[in-house]
């Protein structure tokens, strides 16, 4: 991993979970794997902890650890740095995306509900008019009672923030995904329902899918036009899953509002027509693990380190099924 990740993730109390289970060697990290020094210790490592950063597992780099057993991620996602040589060599592997995935649905929920009282945008506007009270009288949209909340995608994520949701008192929680099952939509109080139904009903769209080549601007002009009126969209997965020359014109309009963490490019340029309008809040992808949240996820990496040693099962192992879903 890189430093930043291992400074920010192992501290004195994780550093010392390690090395009452594990034979350290020094450096405990490094951030490359073909100097002489590094390949020497790959040659007896067993386990291989790994977090943001961490180079491309290539299979000549795999070859100078004839010993790794194992693939402990002390991140998300295990996508951009596992290949075909892992799985052929049945190397186990284990992600802390499920520790990720809270802060992302805490943050989730938090924009839905300022969606709901329009906040974000009201503070734009109070900014510009330094008077923001006359902006509230009369109006019958600032509320998060009776709101249809959309969750396109039922992902690790989309099902934390479909469990919250649940504390609000809502019109509605609609659901799109061609893998969801809808026995276990249902058990979260959601309605399983096609992409078009859910963007004609939701006042509140959340993006919880991969990006993959075929969910690629699956949120492009047409479907943003079957949004109502007023709505909010709200993307913490990947910026790509947005047309963002079509969101920027329907937010423009003043028709649509969004907030959106992440985007396409990230950062976008300069220039961009998103950063200027009163009604789309960017933030610069925050909802994701920071600061002591990234140490949730190093510490289930030890928990899974001391499962492994003790011969038992891994609580959250990635497959070669599950990494062509889009683990």
């Amino acid at each position: 991993m890189d430093r930043a990740a291992f400074d920010m993730q192992f501290r004195a109390a994780e550093l010392a979970r390690l090395a009452a289970v594990a034979d350290l060697g020094e450096p405990v990290c490094v951030d490359e794997l073909d100097s002489p020094a590094v390949r020497a210790r790959l040659a007896v490592a067993d386990v291989m902890v790994t977090s943001w950063g961490v180079p491309q597992l290539t299979p000549e780099r795999l070859a100078a650890a004839p010993r790794l057993r194992t693939i402990l991620h002390a991140a998300g996602s295990v996508r951009g740095f596992i290949g075909e040589e892992v799985w052929r060599r049945r190397i186990t592997v284990s992600s802390s995306a499920e520790q990720n995935a809270v802060p992302v649905a805490e943050y989730t929920l938090a924009a839905v509900i300022m969606a709901g009282k329009k906040a974000p945008f009201l503070a734009a506007r109070a900014h510009q008019t330094r008077d923001g009270w006359q902006d509230v009288v009369g109006r019958d949209d600032l509320s998060n009672r009776s709101r249809t909340i959309g969750l396109v995608g039922f992902s690790r994520i989309g099902r934390r923030v479909a469990s919250m949701l649940r504390m609000l008192d809502t019109a509605g929680v609609l659901v799109s995904d061609p893998y969801a099952a809808e026995v276990d939509v249902k058990a979260l109080s959601a309605e399983l329902v096609g992409l078009d139904e859910l963007l004609r009903r939701s006042e509140i769209l959340s993006l919880h899918a991969p990006l993959l080549p075929e969910t690629r601007h699956m949120i492009g002009r047409r479907e943003l036009a079957l949004l109502p009126d007023g709505a909010t969209v709200i993307n913490t997965a990947r910026g790509a899953l947005i047309d963002h020359d079509a969101l920027a014109a329907e937010c423009a309009s003043g028709r649509l509002d969004a907030i959106l963490d992440v985007t396409d490019p990230e950062p976008l340029p300069p220039d961009s027509s998103l950063y200027d309008l009163p009604n789309v809040m960017i933030t610069p992808h925050i909802a994701g693990s920071l600061g002591a949240e990234t140490r949730r996820m190093s510490n289930h990496a030890i928990d899974e380190l001391e499962r492994w040693i003790a011969g038992e099962e891994l609580r959250t192992p990635v497959t070669a099924d599950s990494f062509t879903a889009g683990a």
